[in-house]
């Protein structure tokens, strides 16, 4: 609110004044943010965080994620690969947390896409659904899949995260799958990329065992070059 004052009043600053006060607002918003995270571990780590359950369809959770970080893309010169059902996927979830946790999957994959497309895949069987967001970049080394989940964890951190994160995001993330009841897993090689699985159940309450989608690759796909490069038609829908 208050980054939202300074900027109402910086067109009448000289040019200077007015880049100081852009990052001066630029800095109050990362901070804001990363408040809001620490107030959201917090509520995780006491036990009071709560669902707020309705039944969605899915594909539109995912296309509200898209929608939010397809600027990134763009920024990144990353293209987007969606794959959903063409049918709803309708599921008993709190849609503020599922899709906060693909924003952060999405986000995170074209921060270390290195140029190269992201797909973003969607499956369901008769008890669960799961999104694998899956990118050709950089990869995890052997485990990293695990450590990604740390609260402040970096795998290089000299760089710098076009995204604006605050190494708190896919611990977040982990915790608002468990508060589903579902998995938030990762899979990944230096080189070749990495995966990212949440599987949830269908129905509240229930617990996932198993994920309709593959989180490694299959051997035909290692023997492939990454996917054609082709923007999904709905990503600013």
């Amino acid at each position: 609110m208050a980054a939202d004052l300074i900027y109402d009043h910086s067109a009448n600053l000289d040019p200077a004044l007015r880049r100081s006060t852009e990052l001066m607002v630029s800095e109050l918003d990362r901070f804001e943010t990363l408040l809001n995270d620490l107030l959201e571990i917090s509520r995780h780590d006491a036990g009071v965080a709560e669902l707020s359950v309705e039944s969605v369809d899915l594909r539109a959770t995912v296309n509200s994620a898209l929608a939010s970080v397809g600027h990134l893309a763009e920024d990144a010169g990353v293209k987007l690969i969606v794959d959903l059902p063409p049918n709803q996927v309708i599921a008993e979830v709190d849609t503020r947390r599922v899709e906060r946790i693909l924003r952060n999957l999405i986000a995170n994959a074209i921060d270390h896409a290195e140029h190269k497309p992201v797909r973003i895949r969607m499956a369901a069987d008769e008890d669960t659904v799961a999104v694998t967001v899956r990118d050709y970049g950089v990869g995890l080394r052997p485990g990293e899949e695990k450590l990604v989940f740390s609260r402040f964890w970096r795998s290089d951190p000299s760089r710098v995260r076009r995204s604006g994160g605050t190494g708190l995001g896919l611990a977040i993330s982990v915790e608002d799958a468990r508060l589903h009841q579902g998995r938030l897993e990762a899979w990944g090689e230096p080189g070749k990329g990495a995966c990212f699985r949440l599987t949830l159940p269908l129905v509240r309450g229930h617990k996932v065992t198993t994920s309709p989608l593959p989180m490694k690759p299959i051997a035909a796909e290692r023997k492939e070059r990454p996917p054609r490069q082709r923007e999904h038609a709905e990503r600013g829908a």
